[in-house]
């Protein structure tokens, strides 16, 4: 039995490292919230400002301050901490913000923080990034995709499988390990 749960334990940790579909760009819907609609370039560019501009409803009136909190992934498989850019408005109804995007991004994530008057937050998804955007030149973990071939190297390449396998193999030591500790404690 505990070598069983040892097994699915180690299928679970492997699997948690494959990455999602390439180059499929998410957005969040934004029926639910008090922003008419939201403009951005559907692909990043390294080394290139990407902006976003929101228009907010027009029953919208108690806002504050809008947060774009945004986190660039690089092909290497790193995420960067999220970044929080305050944007800017002239007018209370559109609002803008810009990053400059890191020459080896896969995709940039994004969330949005609205601040009321009475500092109350609210996110936009609730959880989570709700805005993937792809690069022109990007690496999923298993494949390279994009306009762009300049960024597509062998040497990273070959490094993602190897942190596979190293998760892997440490994971499956981890899992000897509990299953001798437990087999001992019956004896």
């Amino acid at each position: 039995m505990h070598k069983l749960l040892a097994l699915v334990m180690v299928a679970i940790l492997a699997s948690s490292v494959i990455a999602a579909d390439g180059g499929i760009n998410e957005e969040t819907n934004l029926n639910e919230t008090d922003f008419e609609s939201m403009e951005y370039s559907n692909i990043v560019y390294a080394e290139q400002e990407f902006t976003i501009s929101l228009t907010l409803k027009n029953e919208t009136t108690n806002i504050s301050q809008i947060n774009w909190i945004t986190q660039v992934c690089i092909n290497s498989g790193v995420c960067y901490p999220p970044k929080t850019i305050e944007m800017n408005t002239t007018d209370d109804k559109t609002w803008t913000a810009s990053v400059v995007v890191d020459d080896e991004a896969t995709y940039l994530n994004w969330r949005i923080d609205q601040i009321d008057d009475n500092d109350t937050v609210v996110r936009v998804p609730d959880t989570g990034f709700g805005w993937k955007i792809w690069s022109d030149c990007w690496y999923d973990g298993e494949e390279w995709g994009g306009d762009d071939t300049s960024c597509m190297t062998e040497e990273e390449n070959d490094s993602v499988p190897g942190f596979i396998f190293t998760l892997t193999l440490s994971a499956v030591i981890i899992a000897g390990l509990v299953t001798q500790r437990s087999e001992g404690k019956y004896e």
